[in-house]
């Protein structure tokens, strides 16, 4: 079986959110070479495989097998591998199949390392995420095997193939603020205090307000507003209370407590509650660590091009595998038609990420 044969595979192999649609057991006898851990939990499958050569490093390859349902706008049956004009449609095939078959059949043809070569593959990354990554890394930490180089092959790739890897990500800080005012009559303004009119002269300076300038890898941390409500549906009474809900993707230079601060100076002789979640926190590699410059030399052997490093978009559970402080960094496909109908990547791209990985393989000391 060549890349593009388990690609096809693995994209045959309806794996909805917490499923995982048998490929687990596949690859369990696929990599026959190497030792097999099912760490399940809660209904979520996970697997993490192992092959030790020497006493060096551990690298390991991470990703997750489920994907986001179909939904409608098809033109092809989303859970076959339908090829068009050099292209494979089919769910999941740029999030994250095309990853996880690239590094996979470039472990399973290694046949000379230094170290430990290994994957982390989880069926959870695409829901909750309380019972995938997080569970198996705390497994490998309890069994002394927690890898020192990550790769994650989301898609990262911008407009060509090989232009981007991702060197970190930014945090995420979900807020609720709360107004609070006095209900009344609408004809009578004097004897209501209107949340809506109270921030009304403000609220310009907190929409898109840039909490931080950015630095070299990350962007400035910007507050999105995503809902704002009042009232109860009616004309004629003014809202006892306002509810606004933001988003902060930050950077290592702003935190809750900073986004604290810059509410309250909005907030000046109004009646307010702010809520505060941090669902994700910001981390970075640095671009001399090993793990990036073996990927940016493969990359550059294998596309002639030298990736720029990022770290923009959502989340992944890199994030997780940051909190333990390991190097890690994400490379895949072109990212364009992730979650959408029709979502496809090339065959090009496949055969290239798996020769990417399997230069890596060959220039990691």
């Amino acid at each position: 079986m060549n890349v593009i044969e388990l690609f096809k595979h693995l994209l045959e192999s309806p794996s909805v959110t917490p499923e995982d649609g048998g490929i687990f057991e596949f690859l369990s006898e696929y990599l026959n070479d190497f030792e097999i851990l099912r760490i399940d939990r809660e209904g979520v499958k996970n697997l993490f495989a192992y092959r030790r050569f020497g006493e060096g490093k551990h690298l390991c390859f991470a990703g997750h097998v489920d994907v986001v349902p179909a939904g409608e706008g098809w033109n092809t049956n989303p859970f076959v591998a339908t090829e068009i004009e050099g292209y494979i449609y089919a769910r999941g095939a740029q999030d994250m199949k095309s990853g996880v078959a690239a590094f996979t059949q470039a472990l399973k043809e290694a046949d000379d390392f230094n170290g430990t070569l290994s994957i982390l593959l989880t069926s959870d990354e695409e829901g909750p995420a309380k019972y995938g990554t997080v569970e198996v890394l705390a497994y490998l930490k309890e069994h002394n095997l927690l890898p020192d180089a990550v790769v994650v092959a989301e898609p990262t790739c911008e407009e060509r193939f090989g232009d981007a890897i991702k060197v970190g990500r930014r945090g995420s800080i979900n807020g609720v603020l709360e107004i609070i005012g006095k209900q009344g009559h609408a004809a009578y303004p004097e004897k209501a205090i209107n949340p809506v009119h109270q921030i009304a002269p403000v609220l310009s300076n907190i929409a898109g307000a840039f909490l931080d300038d950015g630095d070299e890898y990350f962007a400035p941390s910007q507050i999105v507003i995503t809902d704002i409500r009042a009232g109860i549906e009616t004309t004629n009474v003014s809202p006892g209370k306002l509810k606004m809900m933001f988003n902060v993707r930050n950077s290592t230079r702003t935190d809750e407590a900073k986004i604290g601060v810059f509410i309250a100076s909005q907030m000046e002789g109004m009646e307010y509650t702010l809520t505060l979640d941090q669902s994700a926190h910001p981390f970075v590699t640095d671009a001399d660590t090993t793990i990036v410059k073996a990927l940016s030399e493969a990359i550059g052997s294998v596309c002639a091009i030298t990736p720029k490093n990022s770290t923009a978009g959502g989340t992944s559970d890199a994030r997780f595998i940051a909190a333990y402080g390991i190097d890690v960094i994400e490379f895949g496909v072109i990212n364009d038609t992730i979650h959408a109908p029709n979502e496809r990547t090339s065959i090009a791209e496949v055969e290239n990420l798996y020769a990417v990985f399997t230069k890596l393989i060959h220039n990691f000391r």
